[in-house]
């Protein structure tokens, strides 16, 4: 995977994005960028749209800037010309494919059946957008397609928004999720940018999805961790046991020795690991690779390099 489609993935979400006015294009990759967000597929749906690629690129250092409802191949050179990165389309137009792929821009074009899914991988494509996504069976239709094209990642986009995001980015074959309710042109035309940046922010978490799992508890060695969770169990917490640490409920893993952390560690859930490390990363933390488990290609746990108030830290992916 290249290095602009990686970073779509460590965004995890693509803010798709009808703007009518060009002069408020940089105050809106502004507002991208403050929330966390730094990619932006500005939609050929206006007269502003070319004009607004343009200034995003001038105007908004480290804003990944594509271009979407890209339907032929001289709109495509439009957007190209402006300086779009890659181009988005709501069909699977070969011509507009074969234009981007001959001037080596990423092209996702957008796809709902597996023989269309076939067509994207005749074009030696590595990522498709799935449109109208719930309008087509939503993820009961991405399983389906994602079972015979196992290699093929997704672009869903159309009808997901917050209440349903966290399902779409959670699935393994699922790139980066379109959407348009942080960016809607009723904000941008008020000029909110504070409030975009606010719900971009929020989206943000919500591709991650972060939650805490349960509250590691050192303890010096395998009687102190048995004697802990008697009174856990006192308290309606079940113990069960393990090798190295006794579970009360799922609330609490006792260690029977000193692990990470000066007090313990604490385990948060997260819908990808691999994106949440990206996540962290920017925060100053990094993964420790001896601590990482790998399930089905994918990350499931990982510790990062420091503590919280004397907590080891380890993401956790359900």
């Amino acid at each position: 995977m290249n290095r602009l489609l990686t970073t779509i993935f460590e965004t995890g979400l693509v803010p798709v994005i009808k703007i009518d006015d060009a002069s408020k294009a940089s105050l809106l990759g502004k507002a991208l960028l403050a929330g966390g967000l730094p990619v932006a597929e500005v939609t050929f749906r206006t007269d502003a749209a070319e004009e607004s690629i343009r200034r995003m690129n001038a105007e908004c250092p480290g804003l990944l800037v594509g271009a979407g409802t890209v339907t032929s191949p001289e709109l495509a050179r439009s957007a190209i010309a402006a300086g779009a990165r890659f181009i988005v389309s709501p069909g699977f137009n070969p011509a507009t494919v074969d234009y981007c792929l001959e001037h080596e821009v990423p092209v996702v074009p957008g796809v709902n059946s597996p023989s269309m899914v076939e067509a994207g991988m005749g074009k030696g494509l590595e990522v498709l957008k799935f449109f109208p996504a719930e309008a087509s069976g939503g993820l009961r239709m991405l399983d389906a397609m994602a079972g015979p094209f196992g290699k093929m990642r997704f672009i869903p986009t159309g009808g997901i928004d917050a209440s349903n995001l966290g399902s779409y980015v959670s699935h393994p074959s699922v790139l980066a999720v379109g959407g348009s309710w942080m960016v809607k042109s009723d904000l941008i035309e008020a000029g909110r940018w504070d409030d975009i940046a606010s719900l971009c922010a929020q989206a943000s978490l919500a591709v991650h999805g972060f939650a805490l799992a349960h509250v590691g508890i050192n303890q010096s060695d395998a009687q102190a961790a048995t004697d802990l969770a008697a009174t856990l169990e006192i308290l309606g917490f079940q113990p069960r046991e393990g090798n190295s640490s006794i579970f009360s409920g799922t609330d609490f893993e006792i260690m029977k020795s000193f692990y990470r952390g000066a007090h313990g560690h604490l385990a948060l859930r997260c819908n990808s690991v691999e994106r949440a490390l990206a996540f962290m990363s920017r925060l100053g933390f990094t993964g420790v690779e001896e601590t990482a488990k790998v399930e089905k290609g994918r990350l499931k746990t990982i510790y990062l390099d420091k503590e919280l108030g004397g907590f080891a830290v380890h993401l956790l992916r359900d």
